[in-house]
């Protein structure tokens, strides 16, 4: 019988090149694909002279092609760039400039290293996808879920919510039982260079990780634009200007230039009329928040309110709610306890347990 063919998202990083390897020693017929997703004239930083990092630097791309020559698989560098231009970055921007702030990493996750790198999959002949991420996939009744991976530290759920069924039938997640220490441990014993290799927190196209610099960059009349705006407190009072409502976000503390008495925080962002609205830490205290774009994993579509616990940020802690169908598709989720600093354009994913029933984006507080 022939061996199973599938195409492994390899970054140049541990996880990806342990689970090429862990593939390969299983039997499939393994296809090394780098993506090359993004160049510093996207970042807006030119022809820097700063040492290009991250995944899709020549030495990353270096440190995955070395896997494959030494396990003996096919690697292949593919031009990614138009999908992520368009599917990531342009999505980055907008959502700026609508007030809102992104998570990048679920929309690359979704719209390229599954929707565009299946696709190519499917041209090279492969069954399936693979990537480092530590997460579960299970077919139960026919059905793909979405479950954590064993490593709580290192769980990466949270930004895979938006993987449609197609996708998730054939994805494999070869480090979904094991640790950290354990992947890095298995490098060693597989000879890969890249075992001690650091991770990368950073946005990937802004790896200086300062957003203004990029925004401004970018968008080369933005600055000018929105300067000027109003800082308003909850009551509507003029407190200052600020340098343009792309540049803060909800929660924001530092970098206000208004002095006060006690300190506030960026509770409302306001980008039609150029305005942001600070107030006390119990003014970013919500219950509730509208949902859309939503994507449902563990079944086919919300029909009655279902109890679950949900995260509103990567690093949240899930916490409990209720869930219920508004119109369109949009959801309302109600948090038993109030939530600190609700965001709208980031991600809200719903867990029971270990499984990820699914997510979408926050539209708005419900005030």
């Amino acid at each position: 019988m022939a061996k199973k063919k599938v195409v492994v998202g390899m970054s140049g990083g541990v996880d990806s090149s342990v689970a090429a390897c862990l593939l390969a020693e299983q039997g499939y017929e393994v296809i090394g694909i780098t993506m090359k997703t993004w160049d510093y004239d996207m970042a807006g930083l030119g022809k820097s002279s700063k040492k290009e990092t991250g995944c899709c630097s020549l030495e990353s791309i270096n440190d995955a092609r070395s896997v494959a020559v030494a396990k003996g698989f096919l690697h292949y560098t593919i031009d990614f760039r138009d999908d992520f231009g368009e599917a990531v970055i342009d999505y980055f921007k907008d959502e700026y400039l609508h007030g809102r702030t992104p998570n990048p990493c679920v929309m690359c996750n979704t719209k390229v290293k599954w929707d565009s790198l299946l696709q190519r999959a499917k041209l090279l002949g492969a069954d399936y996808i693979a990537t480092g991420h530590y997460a579960r996939v299970k077919e139960i009744d026919g059905r793909y879920r979405l479950f954590k991976g064993k490593d709580t530290n290192k769980d990466q759920s949270y930004v895979l919510w938006g993987i449609s069924q197609e996708a998730l039938a054939h994805t494999i997640f070869p480090l979904s039982e094991l640790t950290k220490p354990e992947v890095r441990d298995l490098a060693r014993k597989f000879g890969l260079k890249v075992a001690d290799k650091g991770e990368s927190y950073e946005i990937c196209f802004i790896p200086d990780n300062d957003y203004e610099r990029f925004l401004k960059e970018t968008i080369p009349t933005l600055e000018s634009d929105v300067a000027g705006g109003k800082i308003l407190d909850k009551d509507g009072r003029e407190l200052g200007t600020h340098r343009g409502y792309p540049f803060y976000t909800i929660g924001q503390r530092k970098g206000l230039g208004i002095t006060t008495p006690e300190p506030v925080y960026v509770t409302e962002i306001h980008y039609e009329t150029n305005t942001i609205v600070v107030g006390k830490e119990e003014d970013l205290l919500h219950h509730t928040l509208i949902a859309h774009q939503v994507n449902w994993i563990a079944f086919r579509e919300l029909g009655e309110p279902i109890r679950c616990e949900a995260k509103i940020r990567y690093k949240d802690k899930p916490e409990p709610c209720t869930v219920s169908l508004e119109q369109n598709g949009a959801v309302l989720v109600k948090f038993d306890q109030p939530k600190r600093a609700i965001t709208p354009g980031q991600a809200v994913v719903f867990y029971k347990g270990d499984e990820v029933l699914g997510g979408g984006f926050i539209a708005r507080v419900v005030r």
